[in-house]
């Protein structure tokens, strides 16, 4: 996916007051060239900016293992490879995570904030006297300064379990990005604002959530006008489809159903047509919720915005249950996913344990990440084998899938299974094309799995029984468990506060348990991706006791 180039600047995006930066340069993929090429052929030097930022980098174990640990001669742990840390200076991090601002095109005067937590403000005026009024709330807000840390492990050696090290010291370095949160001072007027959402892309639990949110926000605030896009970006430019109002009233209770009120789909128009659609409606903010497609496109609005000198702020919230945004704890919807999968994982534990020779098979979603599969395996305890896309694996040989499964049987009488479903894509017939978001139209692991290992005991004349399991449109069409929905309501609350504070071309997330504003260009670069080196995947291991070897197989 090719990026727009990063924008204008407004204010440096740290104070570098911390000794440990002085005099030092961090050290990234940043400098290195980023060809837009399918991520699976990309080096590790070739990553994008992100990668190394969080250890979200997509590393296959075959590059792992060409990177030898050597000793120098002070004795201290290196890579026998120096490419693998190319120098990133602290101002270059700083400059590509200065978050796109309103005074970068405009010389826009801030006032004081209309955001109170209290149903019964006004806040005070910045002419009358009711200071201690205002004192009172001075810890409502964020500071602009406040940063929070996106790498807070410091890892001893290059060899730790999952250890992204910058040098081959494995020095730690202060990465700070801007916290989220309401500012005391916002540049737009409440009265003059026309605020739109959009959800694009599939169904993902917690859309009504943060839908919810961002109107009860944008109402505190004082916002009045409101319009809820229909079926993604599509609702820009058909005519047939009409934006929703939205209001208090009508949000108030969507949140209990899953879906999206708004609707969904894939693709959309072009850049210029939705843009033309914003001047047309007079809407100066607007809030897209999707994944990284989705992302981009975001990002594409705010530059044509920008390149119009519209006023006009875009802000993401990350949609995926893949939980597969670069540099974020989780996206929402994730943990609704994993829990629902559960329900499979038991339904296919059930039915092996209670078949002669049972086979059970759960295939969950996971495009190009396996962070699902993971950690449903991992939560049901009752998972034998998990494949992930990440990890190659073959099904024949002696250090294949169906040999494994043969020892289960013999062993214990049944196994469970659990695929993602981008895993073992080069076990199935190529195909070429996509769907209207661009992304690769998969084959389909689950009934191929189920397939191989009908055969695979027919021929070794062994009795099976198996069971195959699809919950897919199950898990993301349900309503948000308690967990998502806390997270989608602050998601949505700080996409209006970053919209206030004059940012645009952002995306808000969670970083380290705290809520942090990003530029849209360093979540989608590519997918967030399980790394096989790291300490998630290890216990994931330990509880299927599966062979290593089967991730290994190649």
């Amino acid at each position: 996916m090719a990026l727009v180039a990063a924008t204008p600047l407004h204010s440096p995006v740290v104070s570098v007051s911390c000794r440990q930066l002085e005099g030092r340069t961090l050290k990234t993929s940043f400098l290195q060239p980023r060809a837009v090429v399918p991520f699976s052929i990309r080096s590790w030097n070739l990553s994008a900016p992100a990668d190394r930022l969080r250890g979200d980098s997509r590393r296959s174990r075959r590059t792992n293992r060409n990177l030898t640990a050597i000793r120098s001669q002070d004795g201290k742990a290196g890579l026998e490879s120096q490419d693998d840390f190319p120098d990133m200076s602290t101002e270059e991090f700083n400059r590509r995570f200065t978050l796109p601002h309103l005074n970068d095109l405009f010389n826009v005067q801030p006032m004081r904030s209309t955001f109170c937590t209290k149903s019964s403000c006004p806040l005070p005026s910045e002419t009358n006297n009711s200071s201690s009024r205002w004192e009172d709330l001075r810890k409502v807000f964020v500071h602009d300064d406040d940063r929070v840390l996106l790498k807070t492990i410091k890892y001893a050696n290059p060899t730790s379990s999952g250890a992204e090290c910058f040098d081959e010291d494995c020095n730690f370095h202060h990465q700070w990005v801007p916290r989220a949160g309401p500012r005391s001072k916002i540049y737009f007027d409440p009265s003059e604002v026309k605020a739109a959402i959009v959800t694009c892309g599939g169904l993902c639990p917690g859309l009504n959530d943060v839908i919810r949110q961002i109107v009860l926000t944008l109402d505190v605030y004082g916002v009045k006008r409101m319009l809820g896009i229909t079926y993604g970006y599509r609702g820009f430019f058909e005519e047939s489809l009409e934006p929703i109002v939205l209001t208090r009233h009508l949000v108030q209770n969507i949140h209990l159903a899953g879906g999206s009120l708004l609707g969904v789909s894939r693709g959309g128009a072009k850049t210029s047509d939705i843009v033309d659609t914003l001047q047309e409606k007079g809407i100066n903010m607007l809030f897209v919720l999707g994944g990284n497609g989705t992302h981009a496109g975001a990002n594409a609005i705010h530059e044509e915005a920008r390149r119009r000198r519209m006023k006009l702020a875009v802000v993401g919230v990350p949609k995926t249950i893949d939980n597969d945004i670069l540099l974020m704890d989780k996206t929402f919807g994730f943990d609704t996913a994993v829990e629902e999968a559960q329900r499979a994982i038991n339904t296919a534990y059930i039915e092996a344990n209670s078949a002669y020779n049972g086979i059970g098979i759960v295939k969950l979603m996971g495009r190009q990440s396996g962070f699902i599969a993971m950690h449903a395996s991992l939560a049901s305890g009752q998972v034998d084998v998990c494949l992930i896309p990440e990890v190659p694996f073959a099904l024949d040989g002696g250090h294949g899938v169906l040999q494994h499964i043969q020892h289960l049987i013999e062993e214990r009488g049944k196994a469970v299974i659990c695929v993602a479903e981008g895993a073992g894509q080069d076990l199935l017939p190529t195909n070429n094309g996509t769907d209207p978001s661009g992304n690769p139209i998969l084959g389909d692991i689950g009934t191929h799995l189920q397939r191989e290992i009908k055969k695979y005991f027919k021929a070794a004349s062994i009795t099976v029984d198996i069971k195959y399991i699809d919950p897919t449109y199950m898990i993301r069409a349900c309503r948000a468990n308690a967990s998502d929905g806390i997270l989608c309501a602050v998601l949505g609350q700080n996409a209006v506060h970053g919209a206030f504070a004059g940012y645009s071309g952002i995306t808000v997330g969670i970083a380290n348990n705290h809520y942090v504003y990003l530029p849209i260009p360093e979540v989608i670069s590519h997918a967030r991706n399980v790394d096989p080196d790291s300490r998630m995947w290890h216990r994931c291991l330990t509880s299927t006791g599966q062979p290593d070897f089967i991730a290994n197989s190649s």
